[in-house]
């Protein structure tokens, strides 16, 4: 009888081996797991010249790492459960007899595949041809430029929409099963990697019910991606909080007693829902004293990988900086750490929990498409993922990404009424002022404000602009170069607390580059006595000035405008120069009407003889040069050509021996009104004076060609050339065309008489 046991026994173990058992034990695979076999029958097509590009590039780009391809397909199959687990709320029927939504992946050594498998929407064979045979739908251009920059963060390929092809970085041939509620068949799509992809009806049947199936051929050289501990370990870096439950096929050895004598009528073999084999055995008779031997089977089971709950669902204190690290790095598929957070709960009678992030780097070009539906906040209603079209943040706190996740909003609402949905207001109202709050805990950490002002200044003095609620907060923490520093940025706060005594304003100048606005001569009297001057550089700076006229009581003045005040003029001086220049001012006004209306002794200049300063309310030369950029993109601009028609003021300096002079040659020749030629040359004079000072001054010169033609006038004066006098310079027709004549004739003779000579040598 312990003969016959112990031989049952050794059956079991047997029977798998020589494949009488279940076929899928003896391959340590899944039971019914049957996977996409190689050579799909079917429609073919190509794929389009662009996209063949793009697939070239993705595939023989240098990556830092060929990991990313597991993170995109787990990435796209969440977003299908997401899809049916959507629809599914207002139609529960439309899960069928397949209700749960789950992620398995299974790694098939022997025949050199990975398969990940997902129970989401599925698509039809026209969603196949769209979605998978269309590569990088939008932006097409855009992703070709930066994968062929080198230093680019190749890791982004996501957000061009194309992170499915990232399969070819360790495969050569990928198989897509799938099937969608709408659909009488489940289809396959094929691709090599090459031009062209197949598709046609899955010869194996309804095998899915639901959902998609992707095969990946493995390529020799990434066979390290079959191995279930870097599945599992890629998982948990890139999928852990993943919101669906990812299941990975996975072995491990167990030991157990033989026992030596063994129950033949109670023997039995059972497989467990998870494919695993049970052999229940009985336990060694008690007064035997024989020693218990033991076996070592590997067993095999689906493990999920995701255990981790939301975090937003923990308890910040809980938690600390490495959570919300590695949870940004999964929700956002950004590589880096973020530069800040926030995790906050809200209380009473609208509940909600979030989590804010701000990036260490700005998304690109981001500010130009702030008009675009940037859907950077996803909302949740008690752990299910609704809709990202939300737009919870405003325009300006575009750059920020992150989640809310409210148990008062109803999960079978839509989309379009959701967005009407009261709760909303008081979120985003919360969330716009905890982003905020962030902002300035930023602005007050000398190790990180810096960065944060290279990256998002712009966007915080937009919100100045757009958000009149913030706009007092908001402008406490805008930051502009300054000449009380050469290297560091400042607040107005921090300006206002180093006024001079008696300073009525706080003076400005706006302009391209700071080497410009330092050698402006605008600034000369200012600087020298020792008054603060912020160089305004950022062209969102000239509309931030149109809504922040005051700060904090004190008027902001512009240096290139009419209207600056010191606080302590001595105006018996100022009377004395106007006087001593009177005839000047009327001159220079008389002979240069058509550009300005008034002409003053400056308060302003210290080394530069004349300066063109804009009427109160007109335009600073910085602001024409951005008005003008946008006519040529707009068509004629009223706004503009209204502006352009002011005239301006010019400002001498009584103190500088060019005026001095030219003052002093009014008053003598043009008193005397005699000799035409030299007042001719005069206004010549005062004419390149003032073109030249327009320059200086920031402004735009209307006619280069004839500000040009003065000064070659001038020169040819002082040089004692004749101002009609004409280059000596005598044409050389080209020569004709002899008839017969082959232009390269003569060069490819040259070359088959030196490949001649050096074939002779060798």
């Amino acid at each position: 009888m312990r003969f016959l046991h112990s031989f049952i026994a050794l059956l079991l173990c047997v029977l798998p081996l020589l494949g009488l058992a279940n076929a899928s034990a003896t391959e340590d695979l899944p039971p019914g797991f049957t996977p996409s076999a190689a050579g799909v029958k079917g429609d073919k097509f190509e794929f389009q010249s662009d996209n063949k590009k793009v697939l070239d590039i993705v595939i023989n780009s240098v990556y830092k790492s060929k990991e990313i391809f597991l993170r995109e397909l787990v990435s796209n199959a969440a977003d299908a459960l997401d899809k049916i687990r959507f629809q599914s709320l207002t139609k529960p029927d439309i899960l069928g007899d397949q209700p749960d939504l789950d992620i398995r992946i299974v790694a098939d050594k022997e025949r050199k595949l990975l398969v990940i498998t997902d129970t989401g929407i599925g698509m039809n064979a026209d969603e196949l041809k769209k979605n998978l045979g269309t590569i990088a739908r939008s932006g097409t251009s855009e992703f070709v430029s930066l994968l062929e920059n080198k230093n680019a963060d190749l890791n982004m390929i996501g957000q061009f929409g194309v992170g499915f092809y990232s399969v070819f970085l360790v495969c050569d041939r990928v198989t897509v099963a799938s099937k969608s509620n709408d659909s009488p068949h489940q289809m396959i799509w094929e691709s090599t990697s090459e031009n062209d992809f197949t598709i046609g009806v899955d010869p194996r049947g309804d095998t899915l019910k639901r959902g998609t199936e992707i095969t990946l051929h493995i390529k020799d050289e990434a066979l390290e991606f079959l191995e279930e501990t870097r599945l599992g370990g890629l998982i948990q870096k890139y999928s852990e909080f993943i919101t669906f439950p990812i299941y990975l096929w996975t072995s491990k050895a167990e030991s157990y007693d033989i026992e030596n004598d063994v129950d033949s009528e109670n023997i039995s073999v059972t497989v467990n829902e998870d494919g695993v084999e049970d052999v229940p055995l009985s336990t060694t008779d008690a007064d035997t004293e024989e020693p218990k031997k033991t076996e070592t089977r590997t067993v095999h089971s689906w493990e999920r990988m995701n255990q981790n709950k939301p975090i937003w669902a923990r308890k910040p204190l809980d938690l600390v900086t490495d959570d919300y690290n590695e949870f940004y790095k999964s929700f956002s598929k950004d590589s880096s750490d973020p530069m800040a957070y926030t995790h906050f709960s809200a209380e009473g009678d609208n509940e909600f929990k979030s989590i804010l992030f701000i990036p260490k780097t700005a998304p690109p070009n981001f500010l130009q498409k702030l008009d675009l539906n940037v859907k950077n906040i996803k909302l949740f209603v008690r752990r299910i993922f609704i809709t990202d079209e939300t737009e919870l943040l405003p325009r300006w706190l575009s750059f920020i990404t992150g989640l809310v996740d409210s148990d008062d909003l109803p999960l079978n609402v839509s989309r379009e009424t959701l967005q009407k949905h009261h709760l909303l207001k008081t979120i985003k109202s919360k969330l716009i002022a905890k982003a905020i709050e962030m902002i300035r805990t930023i602005a007050n950490d000398e190790t990180k404000s810096a960065e944060f002002f290279k990256q998002y200044g712009t966007a915080v003095k937009l919100g100045v602009v757009e958000d009149k609620k913030n706009k007092e907060k908001l402008s406490k923490i805008i930051r502009f170069h300054s000449s009380f520093s050469d290297d560091g940025l400042t607040t107005l706060v921090d300006y206002k607390k180093r006024m001079k005594s008696k300073q009525p304003q706080i003076y400005y100048v706006t302009g391209t580059n700071l080497d410009e606005l330092r050698n402006s001569p605008v600034v000369e009297v200012p600087i020298a006595r020792g008054y603060e001057v912020l160089y305004l550089v950022d062209p969102i700076d000239e509309y931030l000035l149109q809504s922040l006229i005051l700060f904090d009581g004190t008027p902001l003045q512009s240096l290139s405008k009419a209207g600056l005040a010191y606080g302590d003029e001595d105006k018996d001086q100022e009377s004395k120069l106007t006087a001593q220049f009177s005839g000047l001012s009327e001159w220079l006004k008389s002979t240069l009407s058509e550009y300005i209306d008034t002409v003053t002794v400056s308060t302003r200049l210290a080394k530069s003889p004349t300066a063109v300063i804009a009427n109160k309310n007109g335009l600073s030369g910085n602001m024409e040069k951005i008005m003008n950029a946008q006519a040529l993109q707009t068509g004629e601009n009223f706004m503009l050509n209204y502006y352009q028609t002011l005239k301006k003021t010019l400002e001498i300096n009584p103190y500088h021996p060019l005026i001095k002079a030219l003052n002093e040659k009014v008053e003598a020749v043009v008193s005397d009104g005699e000799d035409e030629d030299e007042i001719a040359e005069l206004k010549g004079y005062a004419t390149v004076l003032y073109e030249s000072t327009l320059i200086r001054s920031g402004f735009e010169l209307k006619n280069t060609q004839d500000f040009a033609g003065r000064v070659e006038q001038l020169l040819r004066g002082r040089l004692g050339v004749a101002k009609d006098a004409e280059a000596e310079y005598t044409v050389v027709p080209a020569p004709e065309k002899i008839e017969g004549e082959e232009g390269d004739t003569v060069v490819e003779e040259e070359e088959e008489k030196v490949f001649e000579v050096e074939h002779d040598e060798l």
